[in-house]
């Protein structure tokens, strides 16, 4: 749990950082923060995808399985529903014109809960001790939060025991069931979720816009083979 405490411990220290500034933080300096953070989305992306291809059994299923997880995701059009959810949640005011604490929480916890760091990350740690995904994301949270904190103010730091139970929910499951989730079919993961990492990194450095939650399917799709084939 080492990995979901720090991440945990990330936002909050973001939403402390966030409300002392006050004002906010300026563009310039939010693009380069993401800059960086993106850089290493793609190093640890490439990364956990690169080392695991040679331990893959079935070399090509990771294509199948972004090809029908992608169908998949974007026939429910999981991608658009989560942006137009946020948007809609972001650009929402009281009747005094300031921005709605119940808004950014919202926003933020659907942020810092949805995607593969912070779902695939606790079940990497559960499993093999790693949590190089979870750091990450708790980089990202804290940047975010940051953000948050800075328009919302102090009360964004509720959005911090929400994630530890979601993180928590995916790690006590992966314990529960490791006898189930054998070498081989974590190394297929591990090589999707790596390049949805990697499309993460694109999108932040705003190079390509992947939509990546609607390749998120394609992590249930070496699962179902694993069940019935292998």
């Amino acid at each position: 749990m080492l990995g979901t405490i720090v991440n945990t411990a990330s936002i909050v220290a973001g939403t402390i950082v966030g409300t002392l500034l006050h004002r906010g933080i300026k563009e310039k300096y939010k693009l380069t923060l993401y800059n960086g953070l993106g850089l290493a989305s793609l190093a640890i992306g490439l990364n956990a995808t690169l080392q695991n291809f040679p331990k893959s059994q079935y070399p090509v299923l990771f294509i199948l399985a972004l090809a029908i997880g992608g169908v998949v995701g974007t026939a429910l059009d999981i991608d658009g529903r989560f942006k137009r959810l946020v948007n809609s949640r972001s650009k929402a005011t009281t009747n005094d014109g300031r921005s709605s604490l119940a808004d950014g929480l919202a926003t933020a916890v659907l942020l810092y809960c949805i995607g593969p760091l912070s779902m695939l990350g606790p079940v990497i740690s559960a499993l093999k001790g790693d949590n190089t995904f979870l750091f990450t994301n708790a980089t990202l949270d804290f940047v975010s939060s940051t953000i948050f904190a800075s328009t919302y103010g102090f009360g964004m730091v509720l959005a911090a025991p929400v994630l530890f139970l979601w993180q928590g929910m995916f790690y006590m499951v992966a314990q529960l069931s490791s006898t189930a989730i054998s070498e081989a079919l974590m190394a297929e993961l591990l090589i999707i979720g790596g390049l949805m990492i990697t499309g993460s990194g694109l999108a932040l450095l705003q190079l390509k816009d992947c939509k990546v939650l609607n390749l998120l399917p394609a992590l249930l799709v070496p699962v179902v083979w694993f069940f019935f084939v292998a």
